[in-house]
């Protein structure tokens, strides 16, 4: 005898209206940012009352600091799923710097969010960054920290400085972005080019794989297991997303 489907509870929909909201709330902070972003927008965005707004989240800045918890969160979780410890701890570090590759490919509104807190921080106004720190960001640095250690003590790794090899994985990834417009007036390509972008994302992985590894043949091999496991992640629309960089 067939049942009928449940319907959903106040609580399912007050969830879904949440996360809704907090979509909506990411696209407009990430584009214009705490101060200039509109919650009319949001709320018209989200197609919600803008009273529900304020339901959930008592302020904007208490929407601002949800909406930045929500799409930092979820980088966090992609990271630490890239430091499984069902592979070494050679190859959980390769995997972990071509996911943070592709996230900063991938996920502008994240990136944007980003780059408007840290200004933040450094002007001492920002509230939610101390708290995203303690909840989400330190506890991933630990575990990035033991991964290295762990490799050391394997033999696996070169004795290194765990915060070097940090440093190095995603210093790399941010300045090949960040140098991007400067750099096409230097070189005879350009950086922003989607078969550029590939190379120098095999690249990066590839150096990795001969600067970390006490065996470079071994670190070589996994490097290239590791970007046949994980192919560049598809852009729907490229020249919408190189306008937006």
């Amino acid at each position: 005898m067939m049942t009928k489907p449940s319907k959903p509870n106040h609580r399912d929909r007050a969830d879904r209206t949440r996360v809704t909201i907090l979509r909506a709330a990411i696209r407009e902070f990430s584009a214009h940012g705490l101060a200039g972003a509109r919650t009319d927008a949001i709320a018209e965005s989200a197609k919600v009352n803008k009273a529900l707004l304020y339901y959930y989240f008592k302020s904007k800045r208490g929407l601002y600091a949800a909406a930045l918890e929500e799409a930092s969160g979820i980088v966090v979780e992609r990271t630490l799923a890239a430091l499984d410890s069902g592979y070494s701890p050679g190859e959980r570090l390769l995997r972990t710097a071509l996911n943070h590759f592709d996230r900063i490919l991938t996920q502008r509104e994240f990136q944007s969010l980003m780059q408007q807190e840290m200004v933040r921080v450094r002007l001492g106004e920002s509230e939610a960054m101390p708290l995203l720190m303690e909840k989400l960001f330190k506890p991933l640095i630990e575990k990035l920290q033991n991964t290295v250690r762990e490799g050391v003590k394997a033999g696996e790794l070169c004795e290194m400085d765990w915060l070097q090899v940090m440093y190095s994985m995603f210093g790399a990834n941010v300045f090949y972005f960040l140098s991007a417009p400067m750099m096409r007036l230097a070189m005879p390509f350009d950086p922003f080019d989607i078969k550029a972008i590939e190379s120098r994302r095999k690249a990066s992985v590839r150096f990795l794989g001969n600067a970390l590894f006490v065996d470079r043949a071994h670190g070589t091999r996994l490097a290239k297991r590791t970007l046949a496991d994980m192919p560049m992640p598809q852009i729907k629309n490229f020249r919408l997303w190189r306008k937006c960089l």
